[in-house]
């Protein structure tokens, strides 16, 4: 379905803040994730670059009175088709909105528009030694607002907790153009609904943030990072778990499988053993030697074959490239075979280490590659499943394989996404994880702030995946 968005130029916008231009829609007809549609389907019929808050109450309001679907849209990193278009109309990039609004380093709090790239953030606060602790690793490359959109988490989730933990409060725009504000600048609260952690996570869905209060940290005195490498992965889990229970003050602790080593050697012409292995950094003010030598005593008792830290900050950078640049590994690894979902499952540390033995069991069983790594200290595992696109029984093996981990980790008290979010791609997974009646007080919840379905429609609930919007507009 097309949507006539000609109403546009009545609006107070300048003319190079909207466009009609096909070259402009196909740029935001795609992110990371999903792969561009020829057919045109998911082309918005316009795009448009508010600048200020008034910009996108007006673009709200307008489109809601005449039935027009908005998506949200910023870096376009997500991996679940959360910032696509699913049902054309307007799709409204925020990347302009990416000031610093107010810094206040004596209350280790800045204000920033959604549309800044999250190191921006680090970078602009580096002057005091304060950092942003919870940007996830595409930090370099996403803004603020996508983050906020999906509740993103990334390596240093183990010590210092997601995004949620870190926003304050929001400005945000409802669908009929209405501006809230919720939260507020105290560290804490009892006032009212937690409208801020009701939009964090939201993917768009219930209001368009405009500006986030964040909380920043200290940067730590003393950092330290290394890595050890076991015989086997079952070790390198079981590891992690005695680790995390002994409550050793990692900062980051990320496992990568064997398959996963040869494809980063693969991609990068780096060195690495083909072996399971445990990425850490340690973050102190002091003493962190103790907790060094703490993680060394229990990695030893799980049979580690090499344990072994960095001298410096270069090597300390070269060693954690390999893992950040993993994602990129396995897209490139084989152009015969194509991952089929970026899964992210999470689970109860405990249950870590099954979790992990059982997706190998199931990969060698469906006889299919499946790289694991991942951010092993709060329960989080990424994986793909690599499958010939060209072959449909070798697909369905696949598809089969990547829903039967979804399910592994759902009965061991998990999630089907620890920080992609549910977009497009796992709307499947909702009710199993949250139960019908849960997800319709969400749906409550989402008809009473967008009756008309305005923000970012086909994303979320189940009832979507055939393409219907959840309510037809009234126009």
């Amino acid at each position: 379905m097309t949507y006539d968005c000609g109403f546009l130029e009545e609006l107070s916008l300048s003319d190079d803040q909207y466009s009609f231009a096909r070259e402009r829609r196909e740029s935001h007809a795609t992110d990371f994730g999903t792969e561009r549609n020829d057919g045109g389907g998911n082309l918005p019929d316009a795009v448009v670059w508010p600048e200020r808050t008034d910009d996108v109450s007006a673009v709200l309001a307008a489109a809601t009175d005449r039935g027009v679907p908005v998506t949200p849209y910023a870096a376009g990193t997500g991996l679940e088709g959360n910032a696509v278009p699913a049902h054309g109309g307007i799709s409204l990039d925020l990347t302009r909105m990416d000031g610093v609004v107010d810094y206040r380093p004596d209350d280790f709090q800045i204000d920033v528009g959604p549309g800044i790239i999250g190191t921006a953030v680090d970078e602009y606060v580096a002057g005091d030694g304060l950092f942003f602790p919870p940007l996830p690793s595409s930090g370099d490359i996403s803004t603020i607002g996508g983050m906020i959109a999906t509740d993103a988490s990334g390596m240093k989730t183990v010590r210092y907790g997601e995004i949620a933990d870190w926003v304050l409060g929001l400005e945000a725009v409802l669908a009929d153009g209405t501006v809230i504000e919720t939260g507020s600048r105290a560290i804490k609260t009892s006032s009212g609904y937690n409208l801020t952690d009701l939009v964090v996570g939201s993917e768009g869905t219930l209001a368009v943030v405009t500006e986030a209060t964040l909380s920043l940290a200290g940067r730590p005195e003393q950092i330290r990072g290394g890595r050890a490498i076991f015989e086997t992965l079952d070790d390198a889990a079981a590891a992690v778990f005695d680790t995390i229970r002994t409550e050793v003050d990692v900062a980051r602790i990320e496992l990568v499988d064997g398959l996963s080593a040869t494809m980063a050697n693969d991609y990068l012409g780096s060195d690495l053993p083909d072996a399971p292995m445990v990425f850490l950094e340690f973050h102190a003010n002091h003493g962190i030697e103790a907790e060094i030598e703490l993680c060394r005593t229990i990695f030893d008792d799980h049979d580690v074959a090499r344990f072994e830290m960095a001298d410096d900050d270069a090597e300390m950078e070269d060693l954690w490239r390999a893992r950040r640049e993993l994602a990129y590994a396995v897209s490139n690894y084989d152009p015969d075979l194509e991952s089929l979902h970026p899964g992210d499952v999470t689970v109860p540390i405990s249950a870590y280490p099954d979790l992990v033995h059982e997706i190998k069991r199931l990969a060698d069983e469906a006889d299919l590659l499946v790289p694991c790594f991942g951010h092993a200290g709060d329960g989080n595992l990424h994986y793909g499943v690599l499958v010939d696109p060209d072959d449909a029984e070798q697909r369905e093996r696949g598809e089969r394989l990547y829903r039967a981990v979804v399910e592994l980790a759902l009965e061991r008290g998990g999630t089907a996404t620890g920080e992609h979010g549910i977009g497009q791609g796992k709307r499947a997974s909702l009710e199993p994880e949250h139960g019908a009646g849960a997800v319709e007080t969400m749906r409550t919840i989402k008809r009473a702030l967008d009756p008309t379905d305005t923000l970012n429609p086909g994303k979320m609930f189940p009832e979507t995946a055939d393409g219907e919007r959840v309510r037809e507009p009234d126009c």
